[in-house]
């Protein structure tokens, strides 16, 4: 197989990358593309209680276990099958479930910060910035965490306070140097995205 596309995808949390990612997915066939999930990547801490763990400054590149990343791209890269480890929100811990990832023509890595890192970025063919007004972000964070990840109006809040928006302005917006696009995501995006499939496909036929 030849070498195959890396696509990142960051952005703020609730930006939607979710999005973007599934409509780029929906350009291709399916054997042809596969996604790895940032989140995914937190690290594991069985050596905290779930008190503990709530606190942790879960938008801080340090709470990625970015090696195992790394090493899971380069696998992949490779052409091999990986078994990418899985995270519960509920629990604010990896779960003992494992997610088993494809080689594939094009591969997306989908986080916050999964442009934060210089090797990974070294990696990459294209790098895409998923940007949307902080206000909106924040009510989709809302909605989001409290229906599917058991957070109460109070914690969600606190969190995106104390450490969200912060590690969002240091960490995260300054990797919008780094992209190749940005797709403000406000609205909708057909033409970015039509642009974007394009070019995948025209160095897919490259190759």
């Amino acid at each position: 197989m030849e070498k195959p596309i890396l696509i990142l995808v960051a952005g703020g949390t609730a930006s939607g990358k979710t999005t973007v990612v599934s409509e780029i997915t929906s350009y291709f066939n399916s054997n042809d593309i596969s996604v790895v999930l940032m989140d995914n990547y937190y690290k594991r801490r069985d050596d905290i209680s779930l008190e503990e763990r709530k606190k942790i400054n879960y938008d801080h590149p340090n709470s990625f276990d970015l090696d195992l990343l790394k090493t899971d791209l380069k696998s992949l890269i490779e052409g091999n099958i990986i078994y990418s480890p899985s995270y519960d929100f509920t629990v604010h811990n990896r779960s003992n479930n494992k997610i088993l990832i494809r080689p594939s023509k094009v591969i997306i890595v989908e986080g916050i910060l999964s442009m934060y890192d210089n090797d990974i970025r070294n990696l990459a063919d294209i790098k895409i910035f998923v940007e949307s007004e902080p206000d909106i972000r924040f009510i989709r964070r809302l909605k989001r965490d409290i229906k599917e990840r058991g957070r109460t109006l109070d914690e969600v809040v606190e969190q995106y306070l104390a450490t969200v928006k912060p590690m969002h302005d240091l960490y995260v917006e300054p990797c919008k140097r780094f992209a190749d696009i940005i797709i403000p995501n406000n609205d909708k995006h057909d033409v970015a995205l039509g642009i974007l499939s394009a070019k995948i496909k025209d160095i897919i036929w490259q190759n």
